[in-house]
C-alpha cells in the first residue's frame, strides 16, 4: 500500500452527491478530500504544488468506496473464526475489490462463540487497520425463526435475550452495529426498542413475520431487512408478508445481494423503483469462498458446496451466503437493473454510510470527507482503491 495521502486526480469524471463532473479533479491532502470540482485556476507556482503526485484517471470514473454491511468473510477467511490474521486477509481482499468499510458478520452460533468474535473484532478496530475499515459487528442471529434458517445453525437458535445484548453493549461500547432477528419471537419486541434506544440498527432476518407484525416491530424501532426476499415471508397480492413490509414500509432500509442469484433481477428493480428514500442498500453476504474457486467450504459450522459460483448447504440445497464482491454488485445493478452509475453509487455507498451514521465522514465525495475512493476506467474495470488516501497500489 503507497504511504502517499496527499495527490491529485485529474481528467476523471467524478461522481459528487450532487452532480458528476465531466473533466473532474479530486485533490487528497492527508488522507482527507481537500477538493472536488473542475479543475482550478491558478498561478503557475501554485498549480506545480497542486499537481504534485498527479494521477492521470484518462477520462475514467472517481466513486467514493463502497459500504457492505453484511459479509461473512473472503479470500478463505471467516469472520466466526477471527482473529488478527483472519481480519487482515478479509479486509484487503474486499479491499481490493472496492470495499472501504464494512461491518462483521456473524453466524447464529453459542452465546460463546458470539462474545470472542465481538472481543476480537474490538481489538482489531482498536489499532490503525490497513486495508477496509471495520466500523464494528453485524450480529446474524441466533434471535432468528428456524422455520427460515437457510444457511444458519438450527441448534443456536433462541428468543431475544435482553441481557445478553446489554451484557455485549457494556463490554463492547460501539462495537454492534446491527442486530438482524425475527421480530416475531418471544421479546423480540422489547429488544428492539432498547437496541434503538442504544443507536443500534435492527433488522427483520430468518423470519416467519406477517405484515401486521413488520409494522408493530417498525413502530417498535425495527429499521432494517437482511437480504430482502431471502429467508422471510414471501409477498403474496392478499397476504404482503415480510416481503411486501419490506417494499412498502419507508421507514426500512432494505438490504439487497445484488448476485442476480439470489434475487432475480426484474425482481431487483421492481426493489429499486419502490425504495428510493435512501432506503436500499447493495450486499455482498460474501462467505469465506469470495475470490476462491468452486469447492468445498464451512459456513456456520455446515458444510457448503461452491459450483459456478453458487454457494449452498451440502444438505438441504439452501443458498449458503454469496461469493459475491461489491464491485460485482455495483456493476450488476447498473448492467441488469438499468440504473444510472449516479444511482448505484448511492446504493453501494452514501445510504450505507447514512445507515451506519457515519455519512459525515465517507461515503461520498465531499471536502472534509475521509479519501475513501475508487478509480474505475469507462469499462467499470476497477483500476485503484483509496481508503483514509491509502493506495492499494
Amino acid at each position: 500500500m503507497s504511504d502517499s495521502q496527499t495527490f491529485c486526480i485529474y481528467n476523471a469524471k467524478v461522481v459528487t452527491p450532487e452532480t458528476t463532473l465531466e473533466n473532474g479533479y479530486v485533490r487528497v491532502e492527508n488522507g482527507k478530500i481537500a477538493f472536488a470540482g473542475l479543475p482550478p485556476e491558478l498561478p503557475p507556482e501554485k498549480r506545480n504544488e497542486w499537481d504534485a503526485g498527479a494521477i492521470d484517471a484518462k477520462g475514467g470514473w472517481v466513486i467514493p468506496g463502497f459500504i457492505d454491511v453484511h459479509v461473512h468473510g473472503g479470500y478463505g477467511a471467516d469472520f466466526m473464526y477471527s482473529n488478527k490474521e483472519v481480519l487482515d486477509t478479509i479486509t484487503k481482499f474486499h479491499r481490493d475489490n472496492g470495499t472501504t468499510a464494512m461491518v462483521a458478520t456473524t453466524m447464529t452460533a453459542s452465546r460463546e462463540a458470539l462474545d470472542r468474535v465481538l472481543g476480537e473484532v474490538q481489538r482489531y478496530m482498536s489499532e490503525p487497520m490497513p486495508y477496509a475499515q471495520l466500523e464494528g459487528v453485524h450480529l446474524e442471529g441466533p434471535f432468528i425463526n428456524v422455520k427460515y434458517k437457510g444457511a444458519q445453525n438450527p441448534a443456536y437458535m433462541i428468543d431475544p435475550q435482553l441481557d445478553w445484548l446489554q451484557d455485549w453493549v457494556a463490554k463492547y461500547p460501539g462495537v454492534i452495529k446491527q442486530v438482524s432477528l425475527a421480530p416475531e419471537r418471544s421479546g423480540a419486541l422489547e429488544a428492539i426498542e432498547w437496541l434503538r434506544g442504544q443507536g443500534i440498527n435492527v433488522a427483520a432476518a430468518h423470519t416467519d413475520a406477517s405484515y401486521e407484525q413488520i409494522e408493530e416491530a417498525v413502530k417498535t424501532g425495527l429499521n432494517q431487512a437482511v437480504h430482502t426476499f431471502n429467508a422471510m415471508t414471501p409477498i403474496h397480492h392478499r397476504n404482503p408478508g415480510t416481503a411486501g413490509a419490506v417494499l412498502s414500509l419507508d421507514g426500512i432500509v432494505a438490504e439487497l445481494i445484488a448476485d442476480c442469484i439470489h434475487v432475480h433481477p426484474a425482481v431487483m428493480k421492481i426493489v429499486a423503483k419502490a425504495k428510493t428514500d435512501n432506503n436500499l442498500v447493495l450486499i455482498t453476504d460474501a462467505m469465506s469462498a469470495a475470490g476462491l474457486g468452486d469447492g468445498d467450504y464451512e459456513l456456520g459450522g455446515l458444510d457448503v458446496v461452491v459450483k459456478d459460483g453458487q454457494a449452498r448447504l451440502k444438505e438441504g440445497d439452501s443458498l449458503a451466503g454469496s461469493t459475491l464482491t461489491m464491485i460485482n454488485a455495483f456493476r450488476n445493478f447498473i448492467r441488469h437493473v438499468g440504473v444510472t452509475l449516479q444511482e448505484a453509487v448511492l446504493l453501494t455507498s452514501y445510504n450505507a454510510a447514512k445507515a451506519l451514521g457515519i455519512d459525515d465522514r465517507t461515503g461520498s465525495i465531499a471536502v472534509g470527507k475521509q479519501a475513501d475512493l475508487l478509480l474505475l476506467d469507462e469499462d467499470l474495470n476497477l483500476l485503484t482503491v483509496w481508503v483514509k488516501g491509502q493506495s492499494n497500489r
